[in-house]
């Protein structure tokens, strides 16, 4: 008996699955709050020096004490980051004077002593009550720190990827869950009461950790506790989950202006998650891995209970677990470690191919995604649109790899969407409608980026260190979502040249996939060597019932990193 009839004489799709399903979902729509949500909570208001400290304001209006104290850009709207060393006053008479002449000419031809905003910033707050942006002065000598904090954050998902993979596997899925739950909560309230930049950077970093926490180990549990035949289906409504969430996240910050009082909206809910969390049962095959049969069959048989099986959950005992557990059990011992990831030829070329796959995917969708501002459109409207593309994007994908296979998939979409961001930097900047298309269709073609490449990625690498292979490429995604947002700082001195790297990435990297085997219909392999005949040409020996399982074996582990 194998460990899935296990399942299925408990209960392999009954009420616990259901509601164990539905129950680990739910904090899955809250990931993607925490992951954008630098979009509203460190969204740049519009903004320029204060006037004067001794100029009183009150026999002008504000806007002749715009005049009179700020320049004007190339473009005619207010410089955000100096001002006149004195107030120009010639101007106020050249305004009322005559209102054709332009206001740019400041000083008829005459060089004006510019200083430094001593006094502070005046911020348009129309879009937000508040942001980091405006409460600590990121602008200006400081606006690289907005993109600091974003990569602190993404620098805590990778660290918590490392951290918490491990203790998973020692310590079990459930504890890690619970654990995950609370850092995120509590780190999400102490940034929603930050004093400081530093402080705020800190706890978001911890929320970054528990959010790798909670993807590795929901995943774990979800796809541990159902059979494999409805892998791929609750792979598809777990995945789908993240999706909504970006949905979700628009609305919450349309009703909430605030950057505190929406950080804490969205960090409350996992105090909720942590509770109910405690009803979650361990997943029986870690527990038998880990020499702890007797506790995996109390589990078997409480799910059995809940699910009406009560006699068939009667009829388990440690003979039987051990029975349906013994090929992993063999299959667990073993001396291969993450350098066979490089030790032979076609492992090297096809880890190296999958590593610029994973982090130039990551690192253009971040890209894009985290800077929605640029596109000159309302930040709620365009963050429902980003979110929604992912639907069609991942369907389309899906299709694209079951019929024309998981190369040419994986290469058009990241090619497809490397061209889109280079041709925006050819559309005029006041083309808003054109930009912003262009980007929709960038970010899904990265959404089924992803979506391929998890599936892809899991089929190349053999089952001995399959687990080795994938925590390597999605910490090379890691590295390029932190890397993305400090390249937005090289367009304050060239501003076509982020577009250029983040469209140029991609393309790169789906020129590399070309040197990737396509997997569509192929057995996976079991052995290194398995990867290396594939690699030669040569006829490989594994069983050709393996290759059922492909989809399954990797479809559970919905995209997190999207």
């Amino acid at each position: 008996m194998a460990f899935g009839d296990l399942l299925e004489l408990v209960g392999g799709t009954g009420r616990f699955q259901i509601v164990h399903v539905t129950l680990l979902c739910m904090p899955v729509l809250m990931m993607a709050s925490h992951n954008l949500l630098q979009n509203f909570v460190a969204s740049v208001p519009h903004h320029h020096c204060m006037a004067h400290a001794n100029l009183s304001q009150s026999q002008f209006s504000p806007e002749e004490t715009l005049l009179i104290t700020v320049p004007l850009d190339l473009t005619g709207k207010p410089q955000k980051c100096r001002r006149y060393a004195t107030p120009q006053w010639h101007l106020l008479d050249k305004n009322r004077t005559s209102s054709s002449e332009g206001q740019g000419d400041t000083d008829d031809g005459l060089d004006v002593d510019l200083q430094e905003c001593g006094d502070g910033w005046f911020y348009n707050m129309t879009e937000r009550s508040s942001t980091i942006i405006s409460e600590w002065d990121l602008v200006c000598d400081l606006r690289s720190w907005k993109q600091m904090g974003q990569t602190i954050y993404m620098g805590g998902v990778l660290v918590g990827a490392l951290v918490f993979g491990g203790l998973s596997d020692r310590y079990g899925r459930r504890i890690l869950l619970l654990i995950s739950h609370l850092l995120m909560g509590v780190s999400g309230t102490c940034a929603a009461f930050s004093s400081s930049f530093p402080l705020f950077c800190l706890f978001r970093f911890g929320c970054g950790m528990a959010l790798s926490g909670l993807a590795l180990n929901t995943f774990s549990l979800i796809v541990e506790w159902i059979p494999t035949r409805v892998r791929t289906v609750v792979g598809t409504i777990t995945g789908y989950s993240y999706t909504v969430g970006q949905l979700l996240l628009a609305v919450i910050a349309y009703f909430i202006r605030d950057w505190r009082w929406l950080t804490l909206a969205v960090s409350l809910p996992f105090y909720v998650f942590f509770l109910y969390s405690w009803w979650f049962h361990e997943s029986a095959r870690w527990l038998v891995l880990s020499t702890q049969s007797e506790q995996a069959i109390k589990n078997l048989k409480s799910v059995a209970k809940f699910n009406g099986r009560r006699e068939e959950g009667e009829k388990i005992d440690i003979k039987m677990v051990q029975e349906s557990m013994k090929k992993e059990m063999s299959g667990s011992k073993g001396s291969h470690s993450g350098l066979d990831l490089f030790r032979t030829p076609t492992m090297r070329t096809m880890t190296i191919c999958l590593s610029a796959v994973w982090l130039s995917t990551s690192f253009a969708y971040y890209g894009l995604a985290m800077d929605l501002q640029k596109f000159g459109v309302d930040i709620y409207l365009i963050q429902v649109i980003f979110g929604a593309v992912d639907i069609p994007a991942k369907v389309v994908i899906t299709v694209g790899m079951s019929f024309i296979g998981r190369r040419p998939s994986q290469c058009g979409a990241l090619i497809i969407a490397g061209v889109t961001i280079l041709v925006n930097l050819l559309v005029p900047y006041d083309k808003h409608v054109v930009r912003t298309c262009l980007a929709v269709l960038g970010k899904g073609c990265l959404a089924a980026s992803f979506n391929c490449c998890y599936l892809y990625s899991g089929e190349l690498f053999p089952t001995i260190i399959r687990q080795n292979g994938m925590g390597w490429v999605s910490m090379m995604a890691r590295v390029g979502a932190m890397v993305a947002p400090m390249v937005l700082l090289a367009g304050d001195y060239i501003p076509w040249l982020p577009g250029l790297i983040y469209g140029g990435a991609p393309i790169l990297s789906g020129v590399a996939a070309v040197f990737l085997p396509e997997t569509l219909g192929s057995p996976l392999p079991d052995t290194i060597q398995d990867v290396e005949d594939r690699g030669s040409g040569r006829r490989s020996k594994m069983a050709p019932k393996e290759a059922i399982s492909l989809q399954d074996t990797q479809s559970n582990l919905l995209k997190q990193a999207a």
